[in-house]
Parts: structure tokens; sequence; C-alpha cells
């Protein structure tokens, strides 16, 4: 299996990576819930990274094996972001933060701030230069946000830690996204080395400070291995690998601004939060810049 360079991945037909993001996201709103769902039982961070790459890890084994730990000709600093930005540093940040904050919040916080950080790394660091449509619906991606944003600051429920850690996984996945994009890696080889590298860090955050899943219901670990480590350790991270591949980094990340609105809408069938005008305005607002914002509408 060889890796993919930049040309090649421009050759990828733009259906594919539609389809990758929105398989992310599908999967990513559903990660936010299920996540949320452990904070009523014994489970801990340590116990969910475990199985989150674990899984994968096992299945992808041939791949990593075939690659190495640290593959040929991928600069040390780039492997190191993607481990970070989309591995278990990331993870623990997020799922951390998630057990304290309601779904529609977290999915505020994470997948609506993931688009905005990924599209200032580009120009900021990159020099993309996104068109007027893109910008406009990077715009319509914040004032949605913002809708959801002051809608969930009219209670107490949202700690500091959520503001501080929710956007800091933002930005580390925007760094990873960045990365992954110039590493010379395809989809699938990227995904192997993050899921092997973060499940021996989880190994290893184990044994330091122990594990409790050796005393979780069997019911709640095989929830979790579908969830965590099927759908989104495995199936979400291969489908924004080549959602990543076949649109760019920034156009990618802008589906992530569709997560808050599934996130909202699941708290609110599946964990009994509030649903109200400001989350259906928010829905429509973030929609239409996620639209913009992918570059359909754009002449290039």
């Amino acid at each position: 299996m060889t890796a993919l360079t930049l040309s090649s991945r421009k050759t990828m037909p733009a259906t594919v990576g539609y389809a990758g993001a929105i398989v992310t996201v599908l999967i990513w709103a559903n990660w936010i819930l299920a996540t949320r769902h452990t904070a009523e039982t014994q489970m801990g961070t340590i116990d969910l990274g475990l199985i989150r790459y674990g899984i994968p890890a096992l299945v992808l084994s041939p791949v990593w094996l075939r690659t190495g730990l640290v593959p040929k000709g991928v600069p040390p600093k780039l492997l190191a972001l993607m481990i970070c930005g989309s591995g278990a540093l990331f993870f623990q940040l997020t799922t951390f933060a998630i057990h304290s904050t309601p779904a529609a919040s977290a999915g505020i916080l994470l997948g609506g701030s993931m688009p905005l950080a990924t599209a200032l790394i580009g120009v900021l660091l990159f020099r993309e230069r996104p068109d007027i449509t893109r910008w406009l619906g990077l715009g319509g991606i914040v004032a949605g946000v913002l809708i959801l944003l002051v809608r969930s600051l009219s209670g107490t429920e949202i700690s500091g830690v959520s503001f501080t850690l929710l956007p800091l996984g933002a930005l580390l996945w925007a760094g990873y996204t960045h990365a992954f994009r110039r590493s010379g890696l395809n989809a699938i080889q990227s995904s192997a080395i993050i899921a092997i590298w973060s499940f021996l860090i989880h190994v290893g955050l184990a044994l330091i400070f122990g594990s409790s899943l050796a005393s979780v219901p069997l019911p709640e670990i095989g929830l979790q291995v579908v969830s965590q480590g099927l759908l989104s350790g495995l199936a979400a991270t291969l489908a924004y690998g080549l959602a990543v591949q076949a649109l760019g980094g920034t156009q990618a990340a802008a589906f992530t601004a569709i997560t808050p609105v599934l996130a909202t809408f699941g708290g609110g069938l599946l964990l009994g939060e509030p649903i109200g005008v400001a989350e259906i305005a928010a829905a429509v607002v973030t929609g239409t810049g996620v639209a913009l914002s992918t570059g359909v509408l754009s002449r290039k």
C-alpha cells in the first residue's frame, strides 16, 4: 500500500469527499450522545479510550505492521500533530469535557469550532484564500453557533471546563486536519497509525491510573464497542480522511458544523434536552453556512 501524494488526492471525486464528510458528522453526533450516556455509568475516559482506539488498532493491524509505527517519509512533527490532534490527547480532553456538558452545548463548542479553527489555520499558516462564497458560509456557521451558544448560556449548566477544553479540542483537530493533508499518508494508513499509537498511550494510562472495564456490564461494553470503536474510532476516522483527501482540509472541516445541529436534536430526542425556536433557527442558518463553505456554489 503506497502513500498518496497531494496531486493524487486531487483526482479523487468530490462526491466521495461529500459522502465521507456526511458519514463523519452523523457518527460524531452519535459519539457525543454515547459519550454523554457514559457519564451515568462507571466507565471512565481511559476505559472509553481503550475501546475507541483498541478496536481500529486491531482491525487495521495489517496496515500499521506494514508501515511501521513511524512511517518512512513522514516528518515527525506532522506525525505528532496527527496523533495529538485526533488521537489520545484530543480524546481525553473532549471526553472529559463532554461528560459534564449537555449534548447540544458540546456539539456547539466542539463541532461548531472545528471549521473555524481549520479555516483560520489554513489562512494564517498555509496562505489558503477562500473565495467570498466560502467566507459567507463560514460567517453563517459563526451565526448558527452564536445562536445556539446564546441559547445555551440562558442556563447555568455549562462550566468553564467546557468552554476551555472543547474549543481546545477543536483546535487540536484542525491541526490534525492540516497535518494529515500534508503527510503523504492515505486515509487508511493515517487511521491505523493514529489508532495504534493512541491505544498504546491508553494502555499506559490504564497501567498508571487503573481501568474499570473488567467490572462494566457486557451490554454497556458492547454499546461502546459499536459506538466508540467501530463507528467513531474506525468508520468516522476513515470517512473523514477520505473527505480531506477529496475536498481539502478546510472544506472537509466545514461539514463538522452540522454536528451541533444533530447533537442538539439528538439530545432532545434521546436525552430529554429542550429543543426550541433557537435550535431550529440555528439548524437552518448553520446548514446554509455549511453548504456555502463547502464551495458547492463557488465558480471554481
